[in-house]
């Protein structure tokens, strides 16, 4: 068994364990409700990635490099007890949607950034929902606020109707507002780069049909040059047969 081999044989499970753990994790903070199943779906999708993290360091060639480059799946399973950063575990979807972009790399960036964007939106109302609904003041006290929120925090809009009074609430905003940057910037060279790509491809196409005729002509004139050649080629061998039945 090795480390490659695991995540290969435990993505759909760790996928699936995520959409039940989001699914519950909704119905918790939408509901705001602490119902014991909940909980027990939860508890049990945290404990399924706590023995995927165990194993992967286990298998890990060099533990401690695998160990500092993925500190983020520490944080995953290390850190339950702050339930906006349960969210985290998320991350085991992103996964899935850079393999069902395709081979193509446009494809697989726009399938991976539409994906965390919707992702990363939801993720964002919920946790802002968590921790502010209960929470003197706080006028995000819906699901429907939360996700304009979140719409307009991740455009860097920020219309102001809706904010966080919390300290969480406005972490929360800050990785929003961070992680809407980085998306809008690969939406936006990703159309450049298509763009691009298509001028490009459209000036080569001018360039050819312009050339055709010019190639034509430089075909025409090799194989004309070829029969001059030939015959040429002929004319001497004749003289030199002639002379030689001179002489």
């Amino acid at each position: 068994m090795t480390q490659e081999v695991w995540h290969r044989r435990t993505e759909w499970p760790l996928t699936v364990a995520s959409l039940i753990f989001l699914g519950a994790y909704s119905t918790q903070v939408i509901a705001n409700t602490d119902a014991l199943i909940v909980e027990l779906l939860i508890w049990g999708t945290w404990a399924v990635f706590v023995v995927d993290y165990l194993m992967s360091l286990a298998l890990a060639p060099q533990r401690g490099r695998w160990f500092v480059r993925n500190l983020h799946e520490l944080a995953i399973v290390a850190l339950p007890a702050l339930r906006p950063l349960r969210l985290l575990r998320l991350v085991t979807l992103l996964r899935v949607m850079h393999r069902v972009g395709g081979n193509a790399l446009r494809g697989r960036v726009l399938t991976y950034v539409l994906g965390a964007a919707a992702l990363l939106i939801y993720a964002g109302a919920l946790a802002v929902l968590d921790v502010e609904e209960n929470a003197p003041g706080s006028d995000l006290t819906t699901f429907g606020d939360a996700i304009w929120w979140a719409m307009t925090t991740i455009t860097t809009v920020g219309y102001g109707d809706h904010y966080p009074v919390t300290l969480l609430g406005r972490c929360v905003a800050g990785g929003l507002m961070i992680g809407g940057v980085a998306v809008l910037g690969v939406v936006t060279a990703s159309v450049a780069s298509w763009m691009v790509q298509a001028v490009a491809e459209e000036t080569q196409a001018e360039l050819n049909a312009a050339e055709e005729p010019v190639q034509r002509e430089l075909q025409k004139l090799s194989a004309q040059v070829q029969h001059l050649t030939a015959l040429l080629e002929a004319g001497n061998t004749d003289r030199l047969s002639s002379q030689r039945e001179e002489s």
